[in-house]
């Protein structure tokens, strides 16, 4: 019996809370990994697509349920699941991307992403600890 879990290794939430970036892989046939921000709220733990393209690791997640995260030189097999853009966790989300993304360089982008039409490209993941 496969297992989900909501709370992910301890040296994966060190490394999100240190780090601006996050690379990931949706699907199973793409080769390469995809630097992107992510966010942790109440330990869990979400993802926008920036650019909502037809063929993102969004989609790809939208596809097939599944992925994998590359933090430092760890890769994690993890299992994606749409937030639905109404639920409530996106107010927090917004609060989490702007008070992470305070670099100077990073405000203009973490002002974007936190506008109301990015919460229907909201991904909420869990780690597929059997895998």
């Amino acid at each position: 019996m496969k297992t989900l879990k909501m709370e992910f290794p301890d040296n994966f939430y060190s490394y999100l809370k240190n780090n601006t970036l996050i690379e990931i892989k949706g699907g199973i046939d793409r080769e390469s990994f995809l630097k992107i921000w992510m966010v942790i709220v109440d330990q869990r733990v979400f993802a926008r697509s920036w650019n909502k393209s037809a063929n993102s690791w969004f989609t790809e997640f939208i596809k097939t349920g599944c992925g994998y995260i590359k933090y430092g030189n760890e890769i994690i097999p993890v299992k994606g699941i749409k937030l639905h853009k109404s639920d409530e966790t996106n107010n927090l989300i917004d609060k989490a991307y702007l008070k992470k993304y305070t670099q100077k360089e990073n405000i203009p982008y973490a002002k974007g992403i936190t506008q109301a039409e990015y919460a229907d490209y909201t991904m909420e993941f869990f780690w597929d600890a059997n895998k």
